[in-house]
């Protein structure tokens, strides 16, 4: 779940991205849009390939990971914005929170408004998909650059599950805007 200082951190940071050029407004471009989702769709393809030939945990986690970022950022860019170079991770999170949060709620519950019992489960459901996004860049971090034990199978396998949630999501959501 995302906590109320982590979204007025990400609000207060977005703000700060675009005044200094980290994020910018950005028309769309169909075929940069399509070059994100197929780097997306490729990153999951490479993850499963790699937890199923029991390759590396590692990878499993980097590929996972990197699908959510291409997708959320073919949503941005569907929306008028694109991430620059500079700490585009960070603003992905934080932007992903700013601008992506609440239309994600709403698809959601478009999929489901005939499942009222179920809405409010989902509504708690978007603060997870767009955490555990932030939490995977977290992750992602700490295995690539400061391991110091093994990395477990299971933890590879639930980054991918996580992804692929993600990317499902996304993807609707691309289709709705």
């Amino acid at each position: 779940m995302l906590d109320k200082e982590r979204i007025k951190e990400a609000e207060t940071n977005v703000k700060v991205y675009l005044r200094d050029g980290l994020l910018k407004e950005k028309s769309l471009d169909e075929n940069i849009l399509n070059i994100l989702r197929k780097n997306s769709e490729d990153s999951l393809i490479v993850a499963d390939l790699i937890l199923n030939e029991d390759l590396s945990s590692l990878w499993v986690i980097v590929s996972s990971y990197y699908s959510m970022y291409y997708i959320a950022n073919a949503v941005f860019l569907k929306l008028g914005y694109k991430v620059g170079s500079a700490v585009s991770h960070k603003v992905t999170s934080d932007a992903l929170i700013v601008f992506v949060r609440n239309k994600l709620k709403k698809s959601l519950l478009e999929d489901f408004e005939d499942a009222k019992a179920e809405a409010m489960e989902l509504a708690n459901l978007t603060d997870d998909i767009i955490a555990g996004f932030d939490f995977e860049r977290k992750k992602r971090s700490t295995f690539q650059y400061n391991m110091t034990a093994p990395i477990k199978k299971s933890k590879a396998q639930t980054s991918l599950k996580r992804a692929k949630k993600f990317n499902l999501e996304f993807e609707k959501l691309l289709e709705r805007l």
